[in-house]
């Protein structure tokens, strides 16, 4: 059976070279597109690379990889999967970046796939994940390349450390067993967690904030054993556009273990104005974003140290 093609566009008013520079760089789409967890170049260069992208689709999270061909003097990349996962039997496309002329540019997102079998049920769901994917990536696409240099006030980049006298593999259990927070820490609420690929976790958690509301947030998890945990946020506090995250692991010389926990968040500026009772600068708005995730971190890494050396 012929691939099944479709195409998506949007216009955005920013420059061809500021869009094209998102869509090269496959290391900012976590950060840009809700549907990414991770994505790393794993060989290759800025013409032709090989990439490894960990994505939620309809509700699964999913990884595969893919060749990509980059030509920035023509703001267009090509790319085509090498090891497509079931029930995808084939599937690539293309990015292009068409200039307008006038500072802005249009974005022209083309797909072309098959089905496993070419089963029409299994062809009905990649449709259904190829079209709420390309659509809000092209929206948030959009909304990156106009922010411009507005997004220096809006992203946030920070981290808190702690040290834990106790083995790495008890230390790392702690974080991945996210199943078990809501009997080990008092901030989580609720935890609903699938794995249905080991190491591949789908989350939806309710934590209770410093003032004591309570907020729900739904999370891809991608784990390494023992080195690292990276998270993506795909249901959000009203008040952040993005937000991101890794557990760190490291042995330390003198036998303890060191744990980083890091966030990457980009506040939404008018959602924070529509609140009840606003921050009173964006200033202040980050300050208390930085408060409450790194509150809940830190608590988290508080248990994890009491647990672990208490074995």
């Amino acid at each position: 059976m012929s691939n099944t093609e479709v195409t998506h566009r949007i216009d955005v008013a920013a420059s061809a070279d500021a869009v094209y520079r998102i869509v090269a760089d496959v290391s900012l789409w976590p950060l840009y597109f809700p549907p990414t967890v991770r994505a790393e170049r794993v060989a290759g260069d800025d013409s032709d690379e090989r990439i490894r992208i960990w994505a939620v689709a309809n509700g699964d999270l999913r990884t595969w990889e893919s060749r990509r061909r980059l030509d920035p003097a023509a703001h267009r990349v090509r790319f085509e999967q090498t090891r497509p996962a079931a029930p995808v039997a084939a599937m690539g496309g293309e990015w292009s970046v068409q200039e307008r002329g006038d500072g802005t540019c249009t974005v022209v997102l083309d797909h072309h796939y098959r089905a496993t079998g070419d089963d029409p049920a299994a062809l009905a769901r990649i449709a259904q994940a190829v079209e709420t994917n390309s659509v809000s990536e092209l929206s948030h696409l959009r909304r990156a390349a106009e922010r411009g240099d507005a997004e220096k006030e809006l992203l946030l980049d920070f981290s808190d450390t702690d040290v834990i006298a106790g083995s790495l593999g008890d230390t790392y259990d702690f974080i991945y067993d996210a199943a078990k927070w809501p009997d080990r820490i008092p901030h989580v609420v609720r935890m609903d967690l699938r794995e249905d690929v080991s190491g591949l976790q789908y989350m939806e958690m309710d934590t209770r904030a410093p003032d004591g509301s309570v907020h729900t947030t739904v999370s891809g998890r991608v784990c390494t054993p023992q080195r690292r945990i990276v998270y993506k946020q795909t249901k959000l506090p009203p008040v952040l556009q993005a937000h991101n995250g890794e557990w760190l692991f490291e042995d330390a010389p003198d036998g303890t273990v060191k744990v980083t926990s890091r966030h990457q968040v980009i506040l939404d500026p008018q959602a924070i104005a529509a609140l009840p009772e606003p921050p009173a600068s964006l200033e202040a708005a980050r300050a208390a974003v930085r408060n409450s995730l790194g509150s809940n971190s830190r608590a988290t890494l508080a248990r994890a140290r009491a647990f672990v050396e208490a074995r």
